[in-house]
């Protein structure tokens, strides 16, 4: 998954937008209504949304779902291109200055793909998570599983696959298992690389996700 991507990021309430900057790091502009509310999807390429249109991407999807709602959320948008577990570690100090309600959390999948230590992951996880309790403690944390590409081996993909569910139980959160479920391996729902899922790919994902996240809010 590319590196360096800008990412605009639109909020759910009032009219806000904001941008993430080559550093993972969002900026506010002006904004008419303050929503009383936060949510925050962390991600890789995945959420930032890789060659779509910034009102493609699946969070931007659930900002104008929420916003017909009236519900009084801001949606951050702080997916970052190319970014594993332990860069997500490094930057969420930042992103939670601000207190967070609910934070979508998609790790991982540059791990799998780079078949990088899968107790290092699980590590890294776990610590983004006790991070955004310390500073926000009633945070609704929603995790989102991955899975890691079958040619690394069955051995490394099973335990890959049992970080999610297992960091879920362990803390509280509701689990997502498979952000990419109906979208994977679909070549009408996917870009030419075959990960990345296109604008159709995108509102299945956004489907998914909306599914579990609503009850969170």
């Amino acid at each position: 998954m590319k590196v360096g991507l800008a990412v605009v990021v639109l909020g759910a309430c009032g009219g806000e937008t904001e941008t993430v900057s080559r550093d993972g790091k969002p900026s506010t502009t002006d904004s008419a209504t303050v929503a009383t509310r936060r949510l925050l999807f962390v991600g890789t390429s995945l959420t930032a949304g890789l060659g779509l249109e910034p009102d493609e991407a699946y969070p931007a999807l659930i900002a104008r779902r929420i916003d017909s709602l009236g519900l009084p959320y801001r949606v951050d948008n702080a997916g970052y291109s190319g970014e594993t577990s332990a860069g997500a570690l490094r930057r969420i100090d930042w992103l939670v200055r601000e207190p967070v309600d609910v934070l979508v959390l998609e790790t991982g999948a540059n791990d799998g793909l780079r078949g990088l230590s899968v107790d290092s992951m699980r590590a890294n996880v776990q610590g983004i998570i006790d991070r955004v309790r310390a500073s926000s403690p009633k945070a609704r944390i929603l995790l989102v599983g991955m899975e890691a590409p079958p040619n690394l081996g069955p051995r490394y993909t099973s335990e890959f696959r049992k970080v999610f569910p297992e960091l879920a139980e362990r803390n509280d959160a509701v689990l997502l298992p498979f952000l990419l479920d109906g979208v994977a391996a679909v070549d009408s729902l996917n870009q030419p690389d075959g990960i990345h899922p296109n604008a159709a790919g995108s509102r299945r994902v956004a489907e998914t996700v909306w599914a579990v996240l609503l009850p969170l809010l």
